[in-house]
């Protein structure tokens, strides 16, 4: 219909039955530009919606996780439609690649391995899960270690040093230890055969701690998944496409990411859609709430 806002002097209806356009098209098509249907106007305020969930993720967030959000915030929205207006407004989520190495001490004396590719625990501080990684920047490397607990994915502990030695890993340990309520002999340890976790610092930490070390086998990232599926996160949400000029930049990228961002609001679908902290708060809201099973051993009959 755009010739019609070019008809100049000719008038509507001559043009029309010039162009064998019936005049209720026309009229039809008039009203549905000024007045647009009520579905228009609800993609157009989804799509609102959606841009600015996307835009609070960093861009991160998929069709997915938006449409959780949406739902979260009593949104009753289809998957597809999400789907349909992300890509009408050029919007898309991120995903990972896989990237890591480990270097091997071949004089220290591997713990066992504990997990056997069992990433789940039945609640928090059961299963702690660690590794190193190296962030470039223009001061030089920038090495990362962080533990992430199993049961709500939640990073625990992290540091960062210009050096990847066992110090930097027994640091970080002891910001875990303080910082969460662990059991003697009921929290297990898992790591790579990296030397700073064969490191007789760390190992007798752990041994204080009560904690239980354990390391997968030799060469293959599968047996340390989940710590390697955190490198990927961050390398993927957080550091992609950034070029730090120091160390101390990339450190506050860090801590935007994973204490303003992962930890307490990036959803997570293995958690039912709930950041890590969300989840550990409702796995202690659900044990507050739990019936008490103190229940009275039953009588034996009574017999004249």
């Amino acid at each position: 219909m755009t010739f019609l806002k070019e008809r100049g002097d000719l008038g509507v209806e001559p043009v029309l039955r010039e162009l064998h356009v019936p005049s209720s098209t026309y009229y039809r098509w008039r009203r549905a530009e000024s007045e647009p249907c009520e579905r228009r106007r609800r993609d157009a305020e989804l799509t609102e919606q959606i841009k600015e969930i996307h835009a609070e993720s960093g861009g991160i967030y998929g069709s997915p996780r938006v449409h959780a959000v949406l739902r979260r915030d009593g949104v009753h929205v289809g998957r597809k439609r999400v789907e349909r207006l992300m890509r009408e407004a050029d919007l898309a989520g991120i995903s990972p690649r896989r990237t890591g190495f480990t270097r091997r001490d071949p004089k220290a004396t591997p713990a066992p391995d504990l997990v056997q590719r069992d990433f789940t625990a039945p609640a928090p501080n059961r299963l702690w899960v660690t590794d190193l990684t190296m962030i470039p920047t223009c001061e030089g490397p920038l090495w990362l270690s962080a533990i992430r607990d199993a049961f709500s994915r939640r990073v625990v502990a992290w540091e960062t040093s210009a050096r990847a030695d066992a110090d930097l890993v027994l640091s970080t340990l002891e910001y875990a230890l303080a910082s969460r309520e662990v059991e003697p002999g009921q929290l297990v340890h898992h790591a790579d055969h990296g030397c700073q976790y064969t490191s007789i610092k760390l190992t007798t930490r752990l041994v204080r701690a009560g904690v239980q070390a354990s390391m997968g086998s030799v060469g293959d990232s599968y047996d340390n998944a989940l710590a390697e599926n955190l490198w990927m996160l961050i390398k993927t949400e957080c550091i992609r496409g950034r070029v730090f000029a120091t160390r101390a930049e990339a450190n506050l990228a860090l801590f935007e990411y994973l204490d303003g961002f992962y930890n307490s609001r990036r959803i997570q679908k293995r958690l039912g859609y709930l950041s890590p902290i969300e989840f550990e708060e409702k796995h202690y809201a659900e044990q507050a709430t739990a019936e008490p099973t103190n229940l009275k051993p039953r009588q034996p009959a009574l017999t004249s």
